[in-house]
């Protein structure tokens, strides 16, 4: 009515009319004005009845203008097609808009979700979780043990073949929908929702016995307190006034120590009661960890700043401080050795992918929770490419001064051998046992391994036979390859090389602070990936998250004291070392089915070329779904291969010969990985059987626009799409009348 109002008026305002007006200056009453050449006064001499006749002409004449001009405003006008879209758009953004505020205070109601105060925040957050203490020792022990320079180029063609790709991958699926490990795959693929809760199971169970290897750590640094350290004299030969063969050779002091902080039994079979020396850095541990994350995002967001930068720091200090040790030549020398046959081994390149998985955590549900609390707009393929960058530089850096440390470590294990030697000859030379001719230089400070060497080479063959059937021969070589024992050889033996040097309680402090720092920021990142999941499924999580937290840590600072036993860390390498890659294989070709075939690779890089506003290469829609699942299943296969062929054994100490000694797992041993394996995949079949039940279809239904939060509310009860996204959702509510905006969602 205001529109038909405004045209009448205009028109009567230009119409040429002097006749007389209505005026409304009395409330309730119609005078009329003098407003033309027809003028009637009570004087003139016109009769009543003429000036009735007048006023009734000229009502009429007036009542017909205002016909005419509603008759002309009331006529249809003329539209353009580009008149009528925008119309037409903008009734439905005046609609959309009163929707989106619907569902706005719906969802602030539901779920308030916080982002990362900064990007740097975030990737250090990344970094943090990925880098784990255990990843560092073996990488540097597969690296000695797998070919050298050759497993290092297989695990950098891996890395950028099926690390980054699976990365941005979670990076991108959690940072669109917004959502944590479990809610994100029900969303881009129902049937395969089951994949989310897998990882989450598997995420738990990561995370019961990680904070065990961190009260490890503090166990040492309260240790390292100490002058000297505890580890830097042999225990052997505490209450004797010589030097005992079997310490330096066969049982370096820091495994007795070793052995000693874990009370470890003998056997895998033999129990007991929960290790009282390592019960309270435990629960230490969970307290740091709660008391970092109980206060939200950002306070969590400020402390992986500290956890993440510091070690690096402290990385950056023992690189300079490795290069400078005596025998680090001898350690670089050995990292930059190639076995090129290596490259065609198929068990190296197993390793290689497997440890690619478990270094860049894919698969157990952190990397999609973490980036869920990103912007939708956010680049997430920049930040696979930097994070993984970053923990590739970060092994090569560590594994460098690793290999310069364990150098320095032959170097003086190797001199102590030596004069030891001479010590033991001159003795039995003195008893008569060995003639003189074999008696050693007696000058052995300069170099003691270079004098005593040269000497031996140049006895007689009879006399060095009688002097090696008395002594063992010292080699630096030999006794660096003793770190090819296992991942746990190479941290022990760095550690023991911290008792060597001056100052060595600061380096030993230091050294475990950094293990430590980045054992909590992994275990932070871990967590995320628990609390997360379980605050977008329950919205009392939601309302009560400090609630949640302690009770959460409760509950596996509860279940952890299991590895807390005597045989607790034989039960963490048969997990840690044979197990969890299986289920982690599994999960990440689960999600790239999920993305790839379910919701499609070029669906999905087209929502997120829509999101990111720029186009993405691509090659990723080659990688995820022919490459990445090709390689992931070959992976499988031959770890399940290699598993079944080579038997799963174990380093433990023997007491009876203060060695440590290989065993085999018991049966039962196996048969618990097989149990655990099927508990955690079974929710993966378990829900495509539900939604086969209930008729859920294999795609999500919305195939008309990008599935991002604003399109799976019914799903996730969560609505929290950016302002980009929103007005690409408005242009592709009318594609059925405009084909032009249809080719965003082809």
């Amino acid at each position: 009515m205001k529109t038909e109002a405004q045209p009448s008026t205009s028109l009567l305002a230009n119409t040429s009319w002097t006749g007389t007006v209505i005026s409304d200056t009395v409330p309730g009453s119609q005078t009329w004005e003098d407003k033309g050449p027809f003028t009637w006064s009570a004087a003139s001499g016109t009769s009543e009845a003429q000036v009735s006749a007048a006023r009734v002409a000229e009502a009429k004449a007036w009542e017909a203008h205002v016909f005419e001009a509603q008759a002309r405003a009331s006529q249809p006008k003329q539209i353009s097609v580009l008149e009528a879209a925008t119309a037409s758009i903008l009734k439905q953004k005046s609609t959309y808009e009163k929707v989106q505020m619907t569902e706005k205070k719906e969802s602030e109601v539901l779920l308030a979700r916080p982002f990362w105060s900064s990007k740097a925040e975030y990737i250090l957050a990344q970094v943090g979780f990925s880098m784990k203490p255990s990843c560092l020792w073996r990488f540097a022990h597969l690296w000695l043990n797998s070919g050298g320079c050759s497993f290092a180029a297989i695990y950098i063609f891996m890395l950028f073949l099926v690390g980054i790709p699976l990365v941005f991958l979670e990076m991108a699926a959690g940072q669109s929908m917004r959502q944590g490990g479990t809610g994100v795959w029900k969303i881009i693929a129902p049937w395969i929702g089951g994949v989310g809760y897998s990882s989450f199971m598997v995420c738990f169970i990561l995370g019961l016995y990680f904070n065990v290897v961190n009260s490890w750590i503090i166990f040492y640094m309260s240790q390292s307190f100490q002058f000297p350290v505890p580890w830097e004299k042999c225990p052997l030969t505490m209450n004797s006034s010589g030097f005992d063969p079997a310490c330096e050779q066969t049982a370096p002091s820091i495994h007795f120590w070793y052995r000693q902080t874990l009370k470890a039994s003998d056997r895998i079979e033999d129990g007991g009661s929960p290790v009282y020396s390592l019960v309270l850095p435990f629960c230490v541990c969970w307290c740091l960890v709660g008391a970092f994350m109980i206060n939200g995002l950002k306070s969590t967001g400020k402390v992986i700043c500290v956890l993440v930068l510091l070690p690096y720091f402290i990385i950056i200090g023992f690189f300079i401080r490795s290069l400078l040790l005596e025998g680090a030549k001898f350690g670089l020398q050995q990292l930059v050795v190639a076995k090129i046959s290596d490259v065609y081994n198929v068990s190296v390149w197993s390793v290689a992918g497997g440890q690619v998985l478990f270094n860049t955590g894919i698969g157990l549900g952190s990397v999609a929770s973490l980036a869920s609390y990103m912007p939708q707009s956010n680049n997430c393929l920049s930040d696979a490419f930097l994070v993984s960058v970053i923990n590739l530089l970060t092994l090569l850096i560590v594994t460098s001064f690793n290999f310069s440390v364990l150098g320095f470590w032959a170097t003086i294990i190797t001199h102590r051998c030596c004069e030891r030697n001479a010590e033991i000859l001159l003795k039995l030379i003195n008893l008569g046992k060995l003639p003189p001719d074999a008696r050693p230089p007696l000058d052995l400070l300069d170099n003691p391994t270079s004098i005593y060497n040269t000497w031996f080479n140049g006895l007689p063959q009879h006399i060095k036979s009688m002097v090696l059937r008395e002594v063992t021969e010292c080699n630096i070589e030999t006794q660096f390859l003793k770190a090819s024992e296992g991942p746990k050889f190479v941290f022990l033996s760095f550690v023991e090389a911290m008792s060597f040097l001056p100052l060595s309680v600061f380096w030993s402090f230091i050294f475990f602070l950094m293990l430590l720092t980045m054992g909590l920021s992994s275990a932070i990142g871990i967590m995320q990936g628990i609390v997360t999941p379980l605050q977008d499924n329950f919205s009392f999580f939601r309302k009560h998250t400090k609630l949640l937290i302690v009770g959460l840590f409760l509950l596996m600072f509860a279940c952890g004291l299991f590895f807390t036993q005597p045989s607790g860390s034989h039960f963490i390498k048969l997990l840690s070392n044979h197990w969890i890659v299986f289920p982690i294989i599994v999960i990440a070709i689960f999600e790239t089915m999920a993305v790839s075939w379910a919701y499609g690779a070029r669906r999905f890089l087209a929502d997120l070329t829509i999101l990111l506003g720029h186009p993405i290469s691509p090659i990723y829609g080659w990688l995820w779904p022919c490459v990445c699942p090709v390689v992931l299943l070959i992976l499988f296969v031959t770890v399940m291969v290699r598993l079944c062929m080579k038997p799963i054994t174990y380093m433990s100490w023997d007491s009876s010969t203060s060695k440590e000694v290989l065993r085999l797992y018991p049966p039962w041993a196996l048969l618990l990985m097989i149990t655990l394996f099927a508990i955690v995949i079974f929710p993966i079949p378990a829900y495509f059987v539900y939604c086969l039940i209930h008729r859920i279809p294999f795609r999500p239904k919305s195939r008309d626009r990008p599935i991002t939060a604003s399109t799976s509310l019914s799903l996730s009860h969560q609505l929290t799409p950016s302002k980009e996204v929103q007005k690409e959702e408005i242009l592709q509510g009318d594609e059925t009348k405009y084909p032009s905006t249809s080719h965003v969602t082809s």
